[in-house]
């Protein structure tokens, strides 16, 4: 049985509040959790704490030369590990976060939970899940995306019928959703936006939604979860669950998951001398092979590793193109 999605909640900083993110996972299976870049930029004095904190990302976070690229990528890390943390109940430092050759997030040597990402302007939303796979997306509730083109790059044939039939008014606010809705999806299947919109279409419920086909008939997808938010008064935010359908686990705790020595290789308990990591996985400088994606200053672009050969543009429909080269 799938489970709910409840309505993000707010992190205001590394405080939390954290109790109510594990009631909301322990209850619901899933959690949003949102907050401001502003409340989780580290403090100028924060020098080697930060690295400790960062992990691997470090690396990642040097290499940025634009300061609003910078500060985007440490608040939002920083965000996703201490969310984490508090649902496996362990120390933000010790979340070994890692980067699949799309730029997915995951939790090395967690694999019960589930994390996604998501960020634009200065808000961030993190989607965690104990039940299978989860995905995420944040846009401006105002951004213009009704007659730019976008229905026909994005829509199936029955979304743009009911666009066309809900009428001027409501039409960018229904595009906002779907196009969030569309990325969420996505992200939970691991594709981005490798996965043509027009593939997939949704039938919008008041704060949910329904898997269909680009017809509208529906679509084999009752293992899926959906949910459609309001945050910060400026913002729309979408989630897509899938619930594999093993059982839920009882604690998602990594002291209790896992036999103590393994949980301590795996996320580097400091002892004497340590606190990076990386050399634990054959990474003595620290650096993911995938970890080199970055955001673009307007927070939509996401660049691959350049020895992948690709870049992905999430802000051009899908767009991919090899590094260097034309879309």
């Amino acid at each position: 049985m799938t489970g709910r999605i409840g309505r993000p909640l707010h992190a205001h900083g590394p405080d939390g509040p954290w109790d109510r993110v594990r009631d909301e996972l322990a209850g619901a299976g899933s959690v949003l959790v949102y907050g401001t870049m502003p409340a989780w930029l580290p403090r100028e004095d924060a020098g080697n704490g930060l690295r400790l904190l960062l992990g691997r990302d470090w690396y990642r976070y040097e290499k940025f030369t634009q300061p609003r690229m910078r500060e985007r990528f440490v608040a939002s890390r920083l965000l996703l590990r201490h969310a984490a943390a508090a649902t496996l109940r362990t120390a933000p430092h010790l979340v070994d976060l890692s980067y699949q050759p799309g730029g997915r997030p995951y939790v090395r040597g967690c694999d019960q939970i589930d994390v996604s990402l998501s960020h634009t302007e200065d808000m961030m939303v993190v989607g965690i899940t104990r039940r299978g796979r989860i995905g995420v997306d944040v846009e401006r509730a105002d951004r213009r995306l009704a007659h730019t083109g976008s229905e026909s790059q994005a829509c199936t044939p029955y979304e743009k019928e009911r666009l066309d039939a809900g009428g001027d008014a409501a039409r960018n606010d229904t595009m906002v959703r779907l196009w969030t809705l569309k990325e969420a999806y996505s992200k939970a299947l691991g594709q981005g936006l490798r996965f043509r919109f027009t593939e997939f279409g949704f039938a919008l419920r008041e704060s949910g939604a329904r898997l269909v086909r680009p017809d509208g008939t529906p679509a084999n997808g009752s293992a899926w979860t959906f949910g459609t938010f309001g945050v910060g008064d400026r913002y729309v935010v979408s989630a897509a669950v899938y619930d594999t359908g093993f059982g839920e686990p009882a604690d998602v705790a990594v002291d209790t998951m896992l036999d103590q020595g393994l949980f301590d290789a795996l996320l580097a308990a400091p002892g004497p001398g340590s606190g990076d990591p990386a050399g634990l996985f054959g990474d003595p400088d620290g650096v993911d092979p995938v970890a080199g994606a970055q955001l673009a200053d307007d927070g939509r672009e996401v660049v691959a590793d350049r020895s992948l050969g690709q870049v992905e543009a999430s802000g051009d429909l899908g767009r991919v193109r090899t590094a260097g080269g034309e879309p």
